[in-house]
């Protein structure tokens, strides 16, 4: 699908809800660790989509209006969380509660608030 048949402001909504995922232990551990409704979702599904999502708007960002900061900060996220998954970290049950995952969600709290969208505060 070509980009410009991309609703853009539909595509950024989900990609938000994609972001305040990986911003809130609360719902990764009662979601991805636990198993615990009403969302069915995992870790594998969550980080496929943001990654999906967030190649598309990184490569089209004047399209879908994000300002340089933006795109900055977006971009540096995505290298960052990129970085944290190449080292192996497929069980959230096992890096839930480290210092380094823990600075993946207080990063995707910033680019929640970059973009004025809800955060889990």
């Amino acid at each position: 699908m070509g980009i410009e048949k991309i609703d853009k402001i539909s595509f950024l909504k989900q990609f938000s809800e994609e972001v305040f995922i990986l911003s809130s232990k609360e719902y990764q551990k009662r979601v991805w660790v636990e198993g615990i409704g009403p969302e069915c979702d995992d870790y594998s599904e969550s980080i496929n989509r943001f990654f999906d999502s967030c190649e598309i708007i990184l490569n089209h960002f004047e399209e879908f209006g994000l300002k340089k900061e933006q795109y900055n900060l977006l971009n540096l996220f995505f290298n960052k969380f990129d970085e944290f998954i190449q080292t192996n970290n497929d069980f959230p049950q096992e890096f839930i509660n480290t210092p380094e995952w823990t600075k993946i969600t207080e990063m995707a709290k910033e680019v929640l608030k970059a973009f004025h969208w809800k955060t889990s505060d």
